[in-house]
């Protein structure tokens, strides 16, 4: 069978005017097949630089390829069935900063270059105070960003449309403030500063698109189907939405809307945000540990498996939604849609590939359900409690050969020293780097999370889900 490489394909030569930090599946699935969608329109007519962000990724796998890959979308919209494929050729070029430092800071120099997007994970808008403007390249997303910016206002142009799509609430914001520590960091200077607030907007953003990557399960019989073998093809779901909070003018520089996609600008996106965090993103975290250890792989079987389908409709139901102020029939509608989502039958969501930096992912998705559950009835959410616990079992010293954690260095190094400490559990939920807060200070989540590491160790998650279910009902 040939190679996407070997096909001829048709790619406009249109001008640089996005630059992405991040080569993973899901910007691939995400960004990139809107702006395809754009240019399939005739309505943006640009290309894409796409920036490996870390000194290990994909991009000479895409740069085998000739830069294009496909896209298959598979699965119910509006209750009708949808399966397409689509290559995307929307990449222009692609830069290892590790390899090409100079390459890199070169992209500031396109004039025609509008346009930052990122999805470095909730684990890459971070400040270290180590980075250097020397480095080449600094170590994290935003101190990369900052050489950037400073190249482009030492050009004497204008500055970016940057829209991070990292799951973190407020990136936007979040984003430019450590960008201005940076510039504060490195003596970079006032009038560095200025054109940053004058010439760069910053957009907060809510991204919603369940993508499973590479079909590894059937490749085989979905080469066969486009008829073509491409290494860097990527799944995903039909369903799309694309939220930015921000000024009404980025529909007219970015036409995603004119286009027919799902976009909303907004100026005030937290409704979307907390509601799609806390109800789709939130059941994946919690499903993930808890049906890994008991032998479940993807999101499909969770819900095809009784126990855990109605533990996860418990939690959505009982623990979830009552802490969203929404109304009760919306958050049902959308719980309903989500469930659809999850049961796609086309798709297989392994949930290995949701469990990359689960520490950051906790914090954002599972703890403020858990804290609000606490302060506002006094009581442990127990589901959400049990997956929080089967994390930390995960993690930590226990022994457990099933699961292998992956997260950041940083986080692995801080956990492997509190393995030393007295009381590991404590350690952990005192640890303020990791959730933003002193979690001990909430005595009754530390001794359920400790029962809950002890009873997974007696008897194992699916006795669990059990019994909480069985309890329920």
């Amino acid at each position: 069978m040939k190679n996407i490489k070997d096909i001829e394909i048709k790619k406009e030569n249109y001008p640089v005017k996005v630059i992405q930090f991040g080569e993973g599946n899901f910007l691939r699935a995400f960004i990139e097949w809107q702006i395809q969608q754009m240019n399939n329109k005739g309505l943006f007519k640009g290309s894409v630089a796409v920036v490996q962000p870390i000194e290990r990724g994909m991009i000479d796998c895409l740069e085998e390829q000739n830069n294009n890959y496909t896209v298959v979308l598979e699965g119910l919209l509006e209750g009708k069935k949808i399966q397409s494929d689509e290559i995307i050729s929307v990449i222009n070029c692609t830069v290892n900063p590790y390899k090409d430092f100079e390459d890199y800071l070169k992209l500031a120099d396109i004039e025609s270059v509008e346009f930052i997007f990122s999805n470095t994970t909730e684990a890459g808008i971070t400040y270290d105070d180590n980075d250097k403007l020397e480095d080449k390249p600094a170590k994290t997303y935003p101190a990369k960003l900052t050489q950037l910016l400073h190249r482009r206002f030492k050009n004497g142009m204008f500055g970016f449309q940057i829209i991070p799509c990292e799951l973190i609430e407020h990136n936007g914001v979040n984003l430019k403030k450590i960008v201005l520590q940076y510039a504060q960091l490195w003596n970079l200077g006032e009038e560095f500063v200025a054109w940053i607030n004058a010439e760069n907007n910053f957009y907060s953003t809510l991204v919603d698109r369940i993508v499973p990557g590479f079909p590894h399960d059937n490749k085989e019989e979905v080469f066969a189907r486009i008829g073509y073998e491409d290494n860097m093809l990527v799944k995903a779901e039909a369903f799309l939405l694309f939220v930015i909070e921000g000024n009404k003018k980025l529909e007219e520089l970015l036409p995603l809307k004119k286009a027919g996609l799902n976009v909303i600008v907004t100026d005030d996106m937290q409704p979307y945000r907390e509601r799609k965090v806390r109800l789709l993103n939130g059941p994946h975290t919690t499903m993930t540990p808890l049906a890994l250890l008991a032998g479940v792989e993807t999101v499909g079987n969770v819900m095809k498996d009784d126990d855990f389908l109605q533990f996860i409709n418990d939690e959505m139901y009982d623990e979830i939604s009552p802490m969203i102020a929404l109304p009760k029939d919306e958050l049902t509608m959308y719980i309903e849609a989500i469930k659809e989502r999850f049961n796609n039958p086309f798709v297989r969501h392994e949930l290995t590939s949701i469990a990359l930096n689960s520490i950051s992912k906790c914090e954002y998705r599972l703890l403020p359900t858990i804290i609000q559950n606490i302060e506002r009835t006094g009581k442990v959410p127990k589901r959400i409690t049990l997956a929080f616990a089967a994390w930390l079992y995960i993690y930590g010293p226990y022994g457990q050969m099933t699961v292998e954690p992956q997260d950041t260095p940083e986080v692995m190094a801080a956990l492997k020293e509190m393995e030393n400490s007295d009381d590991f559990v404590k350690s952990v939920l005192g640890h303020e780097d990791f959730w933003g807060v002193d979690l001990t200070k909430y005595p009754e989540l530390v001794a359920q999370v400790k029962k809950n590491i002890d009873d997974i160790q007696e008897v194992g998650t699916r006795a669990l889900v059990k019994k909480l279910t069985k309890v329920n009902n």
